[in-house]
């Protein structure tokens, strides 16, 4: 039944038939009539005031990555606005899906330089799945409809429904119908056979197949249906910087982190394997290192939600144009039962190799100064794995994603496309409220921690219980080690001087402790953890400590450095 109301209202009861709870946003005065109609709405949808714009996107992005929800986000018009840019271009690359509403002037007043007005549709273009600037109240319920629709289907996105003031004030007649399809719009392919038929028919004469694990196989549920092609086809499986958390990092086919910085045997087998599986994954410059040199001896087959990434980066020899779960399910009814031990064994001797050469003095190390690697897998331990993991970019990310043994899927929050320092106390924010069954832990670098540090005042507000651990080496660090390696070491502005970080964290009422030796490390952790409310551990590492193993820029992932 149909109702006359204001437009602003017919945004709240828009979001209320799409199931929303939870906002993470900012009013100011081209969005206040919605905001005023939030009023109303207070004892059935959570809205979280930020501190800043940034810092609604991420945490809306953590909240949709934990809950396998849109994340939504209000900002007003003008900077507020423009303050979204960095998370929907983060959200774009990282396939996040978040529905943005922000406030626009006065209809009359478009393209007149008013008054905190900027062209939100034109500069959001680039950085949206789909956005849309609503000038008629009339307009707005279709509008938010279609913007969850295109946000969460398919490869899923972020998108932007800006309103202007007088479509907020304006009278409609409300009738809200969910959207579930759109002319020209094919979220969801019709599985193809006879690619799948061929696909099967090449691994199953596979000598040394590998498979490939990206965040696609998280986005569409498809953890299940992985674990089985993996466990029937018995491939050796790695995984993505994103990837992480699809796949056991326990079971005895994974063999490790793809990457610039990822393992030793995955980056150096790639270019002896046969048969190359790369499910739900992009061939981002990070894995490939050379393109010109990257498995050029295998065939590659890539099944992926998106057809325009087939060809993009890497030509493949089969593509299989389909949703993971659909593929997968119908893929491991086609392939044989197979074990593979001796190519699964030469990931072990490389595996080793690593192990003495990088991995045992990191986590064991042998002198006085504590190590990002020894920290990250004291967690590791002590949460069994099964934490919520959101780590912000640099050096601490990439050793988070080497030394964290995750566990469980949906457990590894980060900035992958874009490396969006500052993405971390944010983002854990929206994942703790995305899931908050789970112990939600931040590792943070100095440098990116005061990115977004206003954000404690969120936390303190609305009392959210995250561990935040800032790793710190009083310095930009992954900067500076490039700095070390390939400008001989002139530390051109990555030397950081920091303030007293607990002494910030006690002003907003956050429990903290600072420590720096080895011997205090594993009761800092457990006081951290078993703390009841939000909990900031710093832990002083060494200051030129660097990430290895490394592939350089211009290289081949079967050159990369051991040191």
């Amino acid at each position: 039944m149909s109702k006359n109301i204001r437009g602003a209202e017919a945004v709240m009861q828009s979001l209320i038939a799409e199931g929303v709870t939870t906002i993470f946003g900012y009013p100011g005065g081209a969005i206040m009539p919605i905001y005023d109609a939030l009023y109303d709405f207070k004892d059935s949808i959570n809205h979280i005031l930020v501190r800043h714009e940034q810092g609604a996107i991420h945490a809306a992005q953590g909240f949709a990555r934990t809950s396998k929800k849109a994340g939504v986000v209000f900002a007003t018009s003008g900077p507020g606005a423009t303050n979204l840019i960095t998370g929907l271009a983060d959200a774009m690359i990282d396939s996040t899906p978040v529905v943005c509403i922000t406030g626009q002037v006065a209809s009359h007043l478009l393209g007149t330089d008013a008054f905190q007005e900027t062209d939100v549709i034109g500069i959001s273009m680039p950085v949206t799945k789909w956005n849309i600037q609503v000038t008629n109240a009339d307009e707005i319920a279709s509008a938010i409809a279609k913007a969850f629709y295109i946000a969460k289907s398919g490869r899923p996105g972020p998108v932007l429904v800006d309103i202007t003031k007088d479509a907020q004030f304006g009278m409609t007649e409300f009738l809200y119908k969910k959207c579930k399809e759109i002319r020209s719009y094919f979220p969801k392919p019709t599985l193809n056979h006879f690619a799948i038929e061929k696909a099967a028919q090449l691994i199953n004469t596979a000598k040394k197949p590998y498979i490939l694990v990206g965040q696609g196989v998280i986005l569409s549920s498809a953890e299940k249906e992985f674990l089985d092609f993996s466990e029937k086809s018995g491939i050796p499986v790695a995984s993505t910087l994103l990837g992480l958390g699809a796949f056991p990092t326990n079971h005895p086919q994974y063999v490790g982190y793809l990457g610039m910085h990822g393992n030793y045997a995955p980056n150096v087998l790639t270019n002896e394997c046969d048969v190359l599986i790369a499910v739900g994954m992009r061939f981002d410059d990070r894995v490939t290192g050379d393109v010109s040199r990257y498995a050029r001896q295998a065939k590659v087959i890539h099944l992926d939600i998106d057809s325009s990434e087939f060809n993009k980066i890497i030509k493949a020899e089969i593509c299989i144009h389909a949703d993971a779960k659909e593929g997968l399910r119908e893929l491991t009814s086609l392939v044989l039962k197979k074990e593979h031990r001796l190519w699964r064994n030469e990931f072990k001797i490389l595996e080793n190799e690593e192990y003495d050469k990088i991995i045992k003095d990191a986590i064991e190390p042998s002198d006085d100064h504590l190590r990002m690697a020894e920290v990250v897998r004291m967690l590791s331990d002590k949460t069994q794995g099964k934490a919520t993991i959101v780590s912000d970019v640099g050096q601490h990310q990439m050793i988070t994603s080497r030394y964290y043994e995750f566990q469980r899927t949906k457990a590894n929050i980060t900035s992958g496309g874009l490396g969006t320092m500052g993405f971390a106390l944010p983002a854990a924010i929206g994942a703790k409220l995305g899931d908050p069954s789970q112990t939600v832990v931040a590792i943070i670098g100095d440098g990116g921690f005061q990115m977004t540090i206003q954000e404690l005042g969120t936390i303190l507000q609305f009392k959210i219980d995250i561990k935040i651990m800032i790793l710190n080496n009083n310095f930009l660090g992954m900067v500076r080690q490039w700095q070390q390696l390939y400008f001989d070491k002139r530390y051109s502005f990555t030397e950081i001087v920091n303030p007293n970080f607990t002494k910030i964290a006690e002003g907003y009422e956050i429990s903290a402790l600072k420590i720096n030796q080895r011997n205090e490390l594993r009761a800092a952790i457990e006081t951290m953890l078993k703390h009841p409310k939000a909990f900031l551990l710093e832990v002083i590492v060494e200051k030129e400590e660097n990430v290895f193993p490394m592939v350089e820029t211009g290289a081949s992932v079967s050159e990369i450095r051991l040191n």
